[in-house]
């Protein structure tokens, strides 16, 4: 049985995601552990992007699997989507334009802010594939009796 193109493209989209999931947890979660250390309350944007980033590695963990027709949950994909585009516009408009100085955690953090970006648009890649494929591959027939024309 020869390896469908779309399962090679799946495959690598997902394990994209799951890698720059795991860099924005590292990179969000070494700012929250200079709070925690500093005695400073988390920052709400930091937790955010730490949970979309966990979110995303779960989802991306999951749907690497070969039994996982991921595609049947497309929405799911373009809910997180959308989580990343707020991520990215939080952390895009707070250091974007910041000039790190010689400041290696403001340079983190705009380094973050791109891999937010890839985020997004990883998100955003499988979200119209996975609604193309649902679309494309859905039956035509009812589902319990196949008799009536859907």
């Amino acid at each position: 049985m020869a390896v469908q193109p779309v399962f090679i493209a799946n495959t690598i989209l997902r394990f994209l995601q799951f890698v720059f999931a795991i860099a924005v947890l590292g990179l969000y979660g070494q700012d929250l552990r200079s709070m925690h250390k500093a005695g400073i309350k988390s920052e709400p944007r930091w937790v955010y992007a730490e949970v979309v980033g966990a979110f995303s590695a779960f989802t991306a963990l999951v749907y690497v699997l070969p039994m996982v027709k991921s595609y049947l949950a497309f929405g799911w994909d373009v809910i997180l989507f959308i989580l990343w585009t707020a991520v990215f516009g939080l952390f895009g408009k707070l250091f974007i334009h910041e000039d790190p100085e010689g400041d290696g955690a403001i340079q983190r953090a705009k380094n973050a802010v791109w891999v937010d970006l890839i985020n997004m648009l990883l998100w955003l890649v499988t979200a119209i594939s996975g609604g193309l494929l649902f679309f494309r591959n859905r039956s035509t027939r009812s589902l319990h009796t196949g008799r009536a024309t859907v």
